[in-house]
């Protein structure tokens, strides 16, 4: 379990307690949190843009999270899961075409200006905050081995280097759809260099 887990742990059994049930959907707050945060960034969230988008009291905020870093992290992680999990659904839907699949997917030029929450995040915290750069670099060995296995599913270990390759293809074209470029351009990116990026 990890420190922010463990935090939220700690919360849950001060909020609920005997007869007190949690009186509201945790995942749906953390949805909420992580809109806001993918918006406006850590440093520029207020707590009450989170209460508002939550729809949570500051006294019921306090008592589920305990403060806006503790949220952050459980929120970011929230993302990574569901990611993570989306990833692996496309993988396994493409069959052979995995790779390209998943390329299309992280990039996925069509998806506007906000990026990747968890690239936004390294980008903005990670060189001062170790728990963001810890959940960051787990989330980058986590969608590697899914390239890995997509590659070469009998050796993925082997593959690794062009995982990491192909990923951070993906994460040039997230700083392309931030910058404005037009989705045309950033899918003939794709396409060159895929052609020098062979499985």
């Amino acid at each position: 379990m990890s420190q922010a887990d463990s935090h939220i742990a700690s919360a849950d059994k001060r909020q609920a307690g005997p007869g007190r049930p949690r009186s509201f959907d945790e995942a749906a707050a953390l949805d909420a949190a992580m809109r806001v945060f993918w918006e406006k960034g850590f440093e520029a969230t207020s707590l009450d843009d989170l209460t508002k988008a939550m729809g949570l009291s500051r006294s019921s905020f306090y008592a589920a999270f305990g403060c806006k870093q503790t949220l952050f992290l459980r929120a970011v992680e929230h993302y990574s899961r569901k990611g993570i999990q989306t990833l692996k659904e496309v993988a396994d839907e493409a069959g052979d075409e995995a790779v390209d699949a998943i390329l299309q997917a992280l990039a996925n030029p069509e998806g506007g200006n906000r990026g990747c929450l968890l690239i936004n995040c390294i980008t903005e915290l990670a060189p001062h905050d170790e728990k963001v750069a810890e959940l960051g670099r787990r989330h980058i060995d986590h969608i590697e081995e899914i390239f890995a296995k997509a590659i070469d599913p009998a050796h993925p270990d082997t593959a690794r280097d062009k995982a990491s390759a192909y990923y951070s293809l993906a994460i040039g074209t997230l700083a392309l759809r931030k910058a404005g470029i037009a989705p045309e351009r950033i899918a003939r990116t794709l396409q060159q260099a895929r052609s020098v990026l062979p499985d």
